[in-house]
């Protein structure tokens, strides 16, 4: 895993859907140790996929329970999430979804 504080994703499937379509182009910042952001529920965040640790997805944090995190997808029809494979370790959590770079009709920021 890349453990820079800035790093670019592509966004692939419909999970997160309209917020995210598929061959977006984001900006994720974090990091391990001293660089890591701090999240919030609302926020976006890049996270390893509990199920495939090496694939990096994208969902929305909603909540905690306990010392873990909640996620899911904004389109719930088309996301495997929390729902599927439950709460998620923090540790998992590779940074915050901040900006939209492409396409660049719909450049912005996010969360």
């Amino acid at each position: 895993m890349n453990h820079s504080p800035l790093r670019r994703l592509v966004v692939t499937g419909d999970s997160m859907s309209p917020t995210l379509r598929p061959g977006d182009r984001v900006l994720v910042v974090g990091g391990l140790g001293p660089l890591r952001v701090p999240v919030r529920p609302g926020d976006l965040v890049a996270l390893a996929d509990p199920r495939r640790p090496d694939r990096i997805m994208v969902k929305r944090l909603t909540g905690f329970e306990g010392s873990r995190l909640v996620v899911r997808g904004d389109n719930a029809e088309a996301s495997t999430d929390s729902r599927h494979f439950g709460p998620v370790d923090p540790a998992a959590v590779v940074g915050r979804v901040v900006y939209r770079y492409h396409p660049e009709a719909r450049r912005g920021r996010l969360g």
